[in-house]
């Protein structure tokens, strides 16, 4: 899929990558989503199908406390709190604990609850805000929020699908 350009690619990008990822999750079996089966976002470890959701829903959700930071007139804070953008593991590792003890439901609800808001969210900003001028650093608000959406769905969808072929 093309990286989007304009809000309209964006919106479809989010849905259609979302709507199949949900689909492969939809095949994984309940007593497997616990189970460490899929590399891990830190070279040399491995997660499982529950964790590659808190680190979804951990991402979606800090794309919204950005746009929140800004509307409130705070300082940014990228990529999170203590985080520096070389230590993207750690912050994986956060999202992990974050969400250890929900149940597969619910953090199935949440991804969903997390995308709806980006979804409301980009529906509130123009063309102009999304990709007329660079957000963060040289690229736009509509490219930081594909690169902690679509493309993450994307291939948070490859890792499922190429473990679901080995069972």
């Amino acid at each position: 899929m093309a990286v989007p350009a304009s809000q309209e690619e964006l919106l479809a990008a989010i849905e259609t990558t979302f709507t199949r990822l949900s689909e492969d999750l939809d095949r994984i079996p309940i007593d497997a989503v616990r189970m460490p089966v899929l590399d891990g976002h830190v070279t040399g470890t491995t997660i499982s199908p529950a964790d590659l959701l808190a680190y979804l829903i951990g991402w979606n959700q800090q794309v919204l406390t950005w746009h929140r930071r800004r509307a409130a007139g705070l300082p940014d804070e990228f990529p999170a709190p203590g985080i520096a953008w070389n230590e993207l593991g750690l912050l994986a590792q956060r999202y992990y604990a974050e969400h250890r003890d929900d149940s597969w439901e619910r953090l199935r609800a949440q991804l969903v609850e997390a995308k709806t808001r980006i979804v409301e969210l980009i529906g509130g900003y123009s063309e102009e805000e999304l990709y007329g001028a660079p957000w963060y650093g040289k690229w736009t608000m509509g490219r930081m929020i594909s690169l902690n959406t679509s493309s993450p769905y994307t291939n948070a969808r490859g890792r499922i699908r190429a473990w679901l072929r080995t069972l």
